[in-house]
């Protein structure tokens, strides 16, 4: 394998409040749990889980003008990943409760100063990436309609200028909201789409992962299926289907599992491994994501 060129991720920085709960949530009471506070968002988790397989990577994002920004924007920078991101006055960096039990977790999010990405600010940053082979995508942006334009906008600049692309489909309950038909006329001709098992059910209906997988495939000329604990699979429009198991650890925060997922297989696949090798890896990283507490690799 070779290393990939720069890596151009688009998306959300967040904040994180992680609490692993130690049992069951108590509604209207006391649940114990450990608590920490990170860096978090789809693309910036993305970003730095590709930072440490040593591949160049730009982030394109926005921020508050608030000291939780600047701390997202410090800690990125300092695990390798270069950020272009816009710095948006009187609005907050966006914030995210997630409550994990297990290996489910339950989210409540703020987007914040996300929800102004602007279509400007990332038509700029890709031009300042000349070295850039491939645009990420997180779907957030596409899943709400303040920072739709600019992700519509970041998929049709990397085009443009002859990148590959792929997108994370990002939230099974932002996609039910849009609608299956509209989320997939925005992805249109992607490289590679990647979903998990709840996305897929929304976008392609209860079938089983590799006709799900073949379904999303008219639309996406790759498509992933991450399974979890079963796996993963792989479907490209020549009919190549690959399936790859999940390594078995033990599972204590699953948040961040799919970024670090994404970035082993977006790193293997861009360095020319074949589809199953380039499963393994994302699935080597997905594990080592949830055998620790937090969404970024540690540093």
């Amino acid at each position: 394998m070779t290393r990939p060129s720069r890596v151009v991720v688009v998306g959300d920085l967040i904040t994180d409040v992680v609490a692993v709960l130690a049992g069951p949530l108590a509604t209207g009471s006391d649940t114990p749990a450990t608590i920490q506070v990170s860096g978090g968002g789809q693309a910036a988790n993305t970003a730095a889980w590709i930072a440490a397989q040593g591949v160049p990577v730009t982030l394109v994002g926005a921020v508050g003008d608030d000291s939780a920004g600047r701390d997202r924007v410090a800690e990125l920078e300092r695990v390798g990943v270069e950020c272009a991101v816009e710095v948006q006055p009187g609005c907050a960096t966006g914030t995210v409760i997630v409550l994990a039990t297990g290996e489910e977790r339950t989210m409540v999010t703020e987007r914040g100063a996300n929800l102004r990405l602007t279509v400007g600010h990332v038509e700029r940053a890709l031009a300042a990436a000349p070295d850039a082979g491939h645009l990420h995508l997180s779907g957030y942006p596409l899943l709400d309609a303040a920072s739709r334009p600019a992700g519509l906008a970041a998929l049709a600049a990397a085009r443009e200028r002859g990148l590959t692309t792929s997108v994370d489909a990002a939230s099974a309950a932002p996609l039910r909201r849009v609608g299956a038909a509209a989320f997939l006329s925005w992805v249109r001709d992607v490289d590679l789409l990647l979903v998990n098992a709840d996305e897929a059910g929304v976008l392609a209906g209860g079938l089983d992962p590799g006709a799900q997988a073949r379904a999303l495939s008219v639309s996406a000329r790759r498509v992933v299926v991450k399974r979890g604990e079963a796996g993963a699979v792989w479907v490209d429009r020549s009919a190549t289907v690959s399936v790859a198991p999940a390594r078995r650890v033990a599972v204590v925060d699953v948040t961040g599992a799919g970024d670090a997922f994404a970035a082993g297989l977006l790193t293997a696949w861009l360095g020319g491994a074949e589809p199953r090798a380039a499963l393994g890896r994302a699935g080597d990283l997905g594990a080592l994501a949830v055998s620790t507490v937090g969404a970024r690799p540690a540093g």
